[in-house]
């Protein structure tokens, strides 16, 4: 056992038994390279990885590898979720360097932690168009020891390089954006869609869930664009391929991290709690709009995936689970005819199989295990027309037996060993979480989802706070000082459980984190938010997150945060600082659209005139009234619930008599008539159109 036995992540333990000498990111091992004259090999990664675990099995468990590695260099093993700063800071290197990135994430350092050469993946032996790991080892020594002075200079002009373009990043360039820019970028993403499978450009594809949000707020804010396909229809033929596709678990909900096919059919098999909080209302909001029941499906079993599965039982949800079961990616998911037949008869079998697309060829290897042979991902490559057609049955007997079906081979896959669970416990990602079953909950009239909301809300402030957000929790023990994302997504998540439950003190929290946001990450000088606390950990770049990744960037997210607080409160600091990230970004937005959309949502939600609704009087007569509400998609309206007290300004004047109930919608400083009925209320709010 080396070092890493003594750490709480999941994915440094997974590594605890490799022969190789192992450091956590710290000082220990910072001093060991300065005192031996050793360069340091960075390696991220995170514990859901697939090539992770590859590398990690080709060469971390090879002795011989392990031997070079521990003769030459210190050895640093980091958690990519856990130090997502540290991750960031070293994924810019890779990006510089290679012009790619990825994880494993390998990087090769000075004592002094400045880097020299960069990669991700690299193979044990030559492969791949990569070198093999040990001759890397071997040249990376060889320089080391006979051109040491060359090799510091370089990593010297590289840091330099570095800190000057993160520098001119963080300032922005002064430019203006102009009122076309939603616009351009909604064509823009027109111009990479996908017309046959839907999503954007081609393998891999990810799902985009804030390039997709934004879509569906440009449609709500420009229902009369006359360009076609529509916003709308970009988003809606997505979803629905996506919900087809092999990244869906058909059995068991939730979706996989994406597909390494165009068509969405075959996954890597992890699956992360960020995905599927975010998905879960992005369905939701396609849900109002359209009123497809088949996106409400999807938001159900999502959220109920990540209640069975990933909810901890303190309260908190867990990161993410494994693409690997027993050393096989995707054992746990997949399927061959005779299993499915097994558990379910020839003629239940033939149903299941028609409409779930399981052949004899299959659609899935291993490559690394073809001995365990083809495979089947489930997935539903044809209408259910056409399957009744091929099966002699007609539609309605088909959607009423497949419930069953499905549930009786979910049971069979839950005898199967079951993928690794990262049961680490992020703020940040609970944050996203919480806002997912909070409005999942308002929306679909299911307390339940609301009382987890509230648990989870529960769960972060009595376990990740202590005088500030701490980012990670495992085993009842919290570290890692909050970073930006962990108080944009949680404040996020906060105002959901709010607009859900008119409870004021999930409001007062999140103006308490706004604050602390301001103090401990605000460039007063330039604008904008760092990644990492101003009085934490000094590493090698202060960076500023402006683009999304799979997450909502941290500056995207805290624009929004603190535009809906403001328009909550009412506090006119807050409504700056919304402006101020767009406009210190606002370069970036034109020069790459695409890569904005959490940021774009905060463009349109500051371009849309300030829109309340405030639902008040008897609170036995009030759930009408808010069911109401919670058919429309309204992305750009702040929903004040009378339970809040009337301590807010939209709440102010807005009395009725004992016993009775009255809605208010104003909009740009103006309110309507009092809706004294649901009908009146639907009456103005259709009149608006959003």
């Amino acid at each position: 056992m080396n070092r890493l036995a003594g750490e709480s992540s999941p994915y440094l333990r997974q590594h605890a038994e490799n022969p190789v000498d192992w450091y956590p990111w710290g000082e220990e091992a910072f001093t060991r390279a300065r005192t031996d004259g050793k360069p340091i090999i960075l390696s991220v990664g995170y514990s859901a990885c697939h090539w992770c675990h590859v590398m990690a099995h080709e060469s971390f468990e090879d002795p011989s590898i392990a031997a070079l590695m521990n003769e030459w260099f210190v050895n640093v093993k980091v958690d990519r979720e856990e130090r997502p700063d540290v991750d960031a800071v070293y994924m810019t290197v890779t990006q510089a360097l290679t012009g790619q990135g990825g994880w494993p994430m390998t990087v090769f350092l000075t004592p002094d932690l400045k880097p020299f050469y960069a990669g991700t993946y690299f193979p044990a032996v030559d492969s791949h168009g990569r070198p093999g790991f040990p001759r890397l080892l071997e040249s990376i020594h060889t320089a080391w020891e006979a051109e040491r002075e060359k090799v510091v200079d370089s990593a010297e002009k590289i840091t330099a390089q570095l800190q000057e373009a993160t520098q001119r990043a963080n300032n922005g360039s002064g430019v203006t954006l102009d009122g076309a820019l939603l616009t351009r970028v909604v064509e823009a993403l027109r111009n990479e869609f996908d017309e046959q499978w839907g999503g954007f450009g081609s393998a891999p594809k990810f799902p985009s869930p804030s390039n997709l949000e934004f879509l569906l707020a440009y449609h709500a804010s420009h229902p009369d664009d006359p360009l076609e396909p529509s916003a709308l229809d970009l988003v809606t033929a997505t979803l629905r391929h996506m919900m087809d596709g092999g990244i869906y678990d058909h059995l068991g909900g939730g979706f996989h991290r994406y597909s390494v096919d165009a068509r969405w059919l075959v996954p890597h098999f992890e699956k992360m709690l960020y995905d599927n909080a975010q998905l879960a209302r992005l369905y939701l909001h396609a849900f109002q709009i359209t009123g497809d029941p088949a996106f409400e499906r999807v938001v159900r079993e999502t959220l109920a995936y990540l209640e069975r599965e990933m909810l901890d039982a303190a309260g908190g949800f867990t990161a993410a689970q494994d693409a690997d079961t027993e050393g096989i990616e995707g054992k746990f998911f997949v399927w061959s005819p005779a299993q499915i037949d097994t558990v379910l008869g020839a003629e239940d079998g033939r149903l299941f199989r028609t409409v779930y697309g399981v052949t004899e060829a299959g659609n899935f290897e291993d490559p690394h295990h073809p001995e365990f042979g083809r495979q089947n991902v489930l997935h539903r490559p044809r209408s259910l027309e056409q399957c009744a057609a091929d099966l002699g049955i007609d539609v309605a007997t088909i959607e009423a037996r497949l419930p069953a079906l499905r549930a009786r081979l979910l049971a069979e896959r839950d005898t199967r060993v079951h993928p690794g669970l990262d049961d680490k416990v992020l703020a940040s990602w609970n944050g996203l979480a919480l806002a997912a079953f909070a409005e999942c909950g308002r929306v679909l009239g299911e307390p339940h989802y609301v009382e987890i909301a509230t648990r989870t809300a529960t769960f972060l402030r009595r376990q990740m706070w202590d005088a500030g957000l701490l980012h990670t929790w495992k085993d009842g023990e919290a570290k890692v000082d909050g970073l930006l994302e962990d108080y944009a997504y949680v404040g996020l998540g906060l105002l959901e459980l709010f607009k859900a439950t008119g409870d004021i003190d999930h409001l007062h929290w999140a103006q308490r984190l706004m604050d602390d946001a301001l103090d401990h990450f605000h460039d007063e000088d330039a604008g904008g938010f760092f990644e990492a606390p101003l009085d934490g950990e000094e590493l090698l770049l202060r960076q500023k997150p402006f683009f999304d990744a799979a997450t909502p960037s941290g500056n995207g997210a805290m624009a929004l945060f603190a535009t809906w607080l403001a328009r909550f409160t009412g506090n006119e600091e807050w409504e700056t600082v919304g402006a101020e990230v767009i406009a210190l970004c606002a370069d970036k937005l034109q020069r790459a659209v695409t890569g904005f959309g959490s940021t774009l949502q905060a463009v349109d939600l500051i371009a849309s005139p300030p829109r309340e609704i405030a639902i008040v009087g008897a609170p036995d007569l009030r759930a009408p009234f808010e069911r109401e509400v919670a058919r429309h998609f309204m992305p750009t309206t702040i929903i004040v619930p009378a339970a809040s007290g009337g301590l807010l300004p939209v709440l102010e004047g807005r009395g009725v008599a004992p016993g009775e109930v009255a809605a208010y919608v104003c909009e740009a400083m103006v309110c309507g008539l009092p809706a004294r009925t649901p009908e009146m209320l639907r009456e103005q709010l259709d009149a608006t159109g959003r």
